[in-house]
């Protein structure tokens, strides 16, 4: 299993995953409220939604030989390979506005994406 420490920035293209800050902070109060200090957020990206590809989110106390690691302030965010490929360069962020509050995925990856913000095209 890699384990890969987030860098400051990711560049485009690069099979790095960047947590922000504020997602980081969610993810830790997310697992605080499970009462499960093992437990990893899994990002996923399967085939379906409006635009071709869905983003997946779960937590899991395992990471598996073909899963990427990466850390941010003590928190894990692992992915699968597959996943990588089609998350490289992009950005876990946590918002809260107006409008309510999500976690968002800023992939330099995507060509469209729709209105929901949980799906894109590739």
């Amino acid at each position: 299993m890699p384990d890969t420490a987030l860098p400051a920035t990711a560049q485009e293209g690069a099979r790095v995953l960047t947590v922000s800050d504020s997602a980081a902070k969610r993810v830790a109060f997310l697992i605080e409220h499970e009462g499960d200090p093992a437990l990893m957020l899994r990002l996923t990206v399967s085939g379906g939604g409006c635009s071709g590809f869905q983003y997946g989110f779960a937590f899991d106390a395992t990471a598996n030989e073909d899963d990427h690691v990466f850390e941010k302030n003590g928190v894990k965010v692992v992915t699968d390979d597959v996943s990588l490929d089609l998350l490289a360069g992009s950005t876990l962020d946590y918002v809260e506005d107006l409008m309510g509050a999500a976690f968002q995925i800023k992939n330099p990856n995507a060509t469209a994406s729709c209105g929901c913000g949980n799906s894109f095209a590739a």
